[in-house]
């Protein structure tokens, strides 16, 4: 039987095959812990983070609305950054619940994927 760990680092791994992000679109990759959540924006040609944030210091509402906070967070830090369009990176984390909110979150933000 196949853990939920190894489940999800084959989805990332699957994933990481088709995605990558470049200086003009950026990749923009999520990890989800029991308590935060954290969003970085990496140009993975040159290897290195362009952007990033996360849920600490964040405690009113619930996760899923936190998550829509970070979403705008980092929308807004990419866009001072000069970065409008992203290529979205879920890391194998299914898309619904904190993922899609912060999804949501940073294209209402203004950023585009």
């Amino acid at each position: 039987m196949i853990s939920k760990i190894q489940r999800r680092n084959k989805i990332k791994t699957r994933i990481r095959g088709k995605v990558s992000g470049t200086a003009e679109r950026p990749r923009m990759t999520v990890f989800r812990s029991n308590k935060q959540i954290y969003v970085q924006v990496i140009d993975d040609l040159a290897g290195r983070t362009l952007v990033a944030t996360s849920s600490k210091g964040m405690e009113e509402g619930n996760k899923t609305e936190i998550a829509a906070k970070v979403g705008e967070a980092i929308a807004k830090k990419a866009l001072e950054a000069g970065i409008t369009e992203v290529v979205f990176d879920r890391n194998g984390y299914l898309f619904h619940g904190r993922v899609k909110s912060l999804a949501d979150g940073a294209r209402n933000g203004g950023l585009k994927f």
